[in-house]
């Protein structure tokens, strides 16, 4: 069978695919019509061709199997050190063989490759921080899932969300009506408490343009409401686009580069026509990867660059307590044993590691803040990440995989984690209903939220008179 009705290797383009896709609970159809989808392997070749130039080749000859990147890698720590986890197996297994036979490979070759690719691999690349030969394995399995997409072999929920980015430029089925109307109720819910707060939209030339993670007008508006009562009381001049606000991409997690591309492009087109001083990404690891770090070069941009200076979240958060836009009460600080998470794709990825400790310096009594071990640029993915957290078929791997941050955490002896990421938020509070630890888990902003000090002239009228 070449091609199925909901397993093929066209990317979902319409609201009627991708409505059929979802009908498909759990993607039984969808599985079975994989076991039977025909690789194209003379397309296949073409694409190698065409994009596997001597960088990924070079890597592939290289390796020395050396066996230096088991030990980074939590997948092969959580499963007993069994050999076929070591990353250099488990790329020249499946990329390593898809080059090596120049795309003459079979369907259950790819179908592996599937499994291995997004089950046992998060893209995390903490093994290329041991390569002593500088090898980047995320680099490869990214590409590798895009070998994989453009043949038909990848996870269903993965298919439906780059169908979702393609239809609605955001990973759910928000539309720009939806995103205004959720901003909207969430500055009215807070008026009581804030009066005078706006969240306004499409203001051109604002200081601060903020973009966000879709998951938040759909599943948790309040963190769109705590972002603008923190930026109200830095007194920040900001503004959010009416398209182009989703900034996350599960078109890279799903490896379909036209559609990052398209993705991006929505962002950047809305940073040009509103004109912001810089732009603030939520708290989203894997969303600042797309739009800031690998954005610019899936639009050509020459310069590596955003169309202007883009931060994550975390680095106005330790900017606004470094210059005093907010400031911390003393007595209300975290006067318990805390840790935090690092995120992959912004501390490995993109260098903010110390940004996270100024903020803990901030909010966290000195002598309760515990490092994991390892941490920073080695600590350990949260074991959910590269979209691994959704994919409902690779489940159980993923929480064996647990097992790594589930001892980190453990050994910490701290009873809240600080995960200034959607997706280690995800995975720790999946964790802990697994193994059960008994710890909490939290973004910074509502931490933030009940510990600033509220300028007066901010404060509802009668609470300030009662103060008097």
């Amino acid at each position: 069978m070449p091609e199925g009705t909901l397993c093929n290797k066209n990317p979902i383009t319409t609201k009627e695919q991708l409505d059929a896709l979802l009908a498909d609970k759990t993607g039984k159809i969808y599985y079975e019509e994989m076991k039977h989808l025909e690789v194209d392997t003379e397309k296949l070749a073409e694409t190698l061709q065409a994009t596997c130039k001597s960088r990924i080749r070079t890597w592939l000859e290289i390796c020395a199997h050396c066996g230096l990147c088991a030990d980074s890698c939590f997948f092969y720590l959580a499963n007993q050190k069994d050999p076929t986890q070591v990353p250099a197996y488990k790329i020249q297994s499946t990329l390593g063989e898809i080059v090596r036979k120049n795309g003459q490979v079979d369907n259950a070759h790819m179908r592996y490759c599937m499994d291995v690719a997004w089950g046992k691999c998060t893209c995390c690349n903490r093994c290329g921080t041991f390569c002593p030969y500088g090898i980047d394995m995320g680099v490869m399995f990214s590409y590798l899932r895009g070998l994989c997409f453009s043949q038909g072999f990848v996870p269903w929920e993965l298919k439906i969300g780059s169908g979702m980015h393609r239809i609605f430029r955001a990973q759910m089925d928000v539309t720009p009506e939806d995103f205004v109307e959720t901003c909207e109720w969430m500055c009215e819910e807070q008026q009581e408490e804030w009066p005078g707060l706006e969240i306004p939209v499409d203001k051109v030339g604002a200081d601060i343009l903020y973009t966000c993670n879709a998951r938040e007008p759909k599943h948790y508006p309040e963190d769109i409401a705590e972002a603008a009562i923190l930026f109200h009381i830095a007194g920040e001049d900001w503004t959010v686009p009416s398209e182009g606000w989703d900034q996350t991409s599960l078109t890279m997690f799903a490896g379909d580069w036209e559609g990052c591309r398209l993705q991006v492009e929505g962002i950047y087109r809305a940073i040009e026509k509103l004109k912001p001083k810089r732009v603030l990404g939520t708290e989203c690891g894997h969303a600042h990867r797309a739009t800031v770090i690998e954005g610019p070069y899936w639009l050509g941009r020459e310069d590596g660059r955003p169309p202007v200076p883009y931060l994550h979240y975390t680095e106005w958060v330790a900017e606004a307590l470094r210059t005093g836009k907010l400031k911390i009460d003393p007595a209300k600080r975290i006067k318990e044993p805390v840790t935090l998470q690092d995120s992959c794709n912004y501390i490995r990825n993109y260098g903010l590691k110390e940004v996270t400790r100024e903020i803990m310096s901030y909010i966290v009594e000195p002598g309760y803040f515990v490092e994991m071990e390892p941490c920073k640029e080695y600590n350990f993915c949260c074991g959910g990440g590269g979209g691994l957290n959704g994919i409902g078929i690779y489940r159980q791997w993923r929480n064996i995989g647990f097992k790594v941050k589930r001892d980190q955490i453990k050994a910490t002896g701290a009873k809240l984690v600080i995960a200034p990421c959607h997706n280690c938020w995800d995975a720790i509070r999946d964790m802990e209903e697994i193994y059960e630890l008994g710890i909490r888990w939290s973004f910074l902003k509502p931490l933030l939220l009940k510990m600033v000090i509220v300028p007066e002239h901010l404060k509802p009228k009668e609470e300030a008179e009662e103060e008097e």
